[in-house]
């Protein structure tokens, strides 16, 4: 079986449940009031590199993964005082702190992506701060959808679903060339990259 991609219903689907925890809050409110108590020294697992445009998306984007087990940075559900329709420096000072504490990144590739001021530099710094800790995760309209992004982003290894081979049993999995690792191993800043012959 192919590789799926994550989809755009999955993720409202998942925005959705995260919601219904919490009444009826948008899916910022429930981003917001969810909100732990961070401590400088606190660490996560993925830095959820995204459009603020995203708030639904990245509500069930947060969820699919913190499913999976994550300790997921969202940056305006943590640190509610950033304003990043500024460029400023406290607020990159910010991020980059965020970063240093989480051990991946992923990059939510959507429509939106492509206008956000600071995915690139996200992107750019934790790829030179933890090289191979670093995937992006297309959100398609369909899961066998084919992804063409940006050149850059084609760098980067997708965080996809599929199953183990010759197996039903399904898992998520951040695939690049010639090579995969499972989430749980990649979000630990420890990829275990395997060939892609999947036991």
């Amino acid at each position: 079986m192919a590789a799926r991609h994550f989809t755009k219903a999955e993720a409202r689907a998942a925005a959705k449940d995260a919601t219904w925890q919490y009444t009826a809050e948008s899916a910022g409110q429930v981003l917001n009031s969810v909100r732990a108590k961070t401590r400088d020294s606190e660490a996560f697992d993925i830095f959820l590199s995204h459009s603020i445009a995203d708030a639904e998306l990245v509500l069930g984007v947060k969820q699919l993964l913190e499913q999976q087990g994550a300790t997921v940075y969202v940056d305006w559900s943590h640190d509610r005082q950033l304003d990043r329709s500024k460029v400023n420096a406290d607020t990159a000072a910010l991020l980059r702190q965020r970063m240093r504490q989480s051990k991946s990144l992923i990059y939510l590739v959507t429509d939106a992506a492509t206008t956000s001021k600071w995915m690139p530099w996200e992107l750019g710094f934790f790829d030179g701060y933890r090289s191979g800790c670093v995937a992006i995760m297309p959100l398609l309209d369909r899961e066998t959808d084919s992804f063409a992004g940006q050149e850059y982003l084609g760098l980067y290894p997708r965080v996809t679903k599929d199953n183990y081979q010759n197996s039903t049993t399904s898992d998520v999995f951040v695939e690049g060339l010639g090579r995969w690792a499972t989430l749980k191993s990649f979000r630990a800043g420890t990829p275990n990259w395997q060939s892609y012959s999947r036991p």
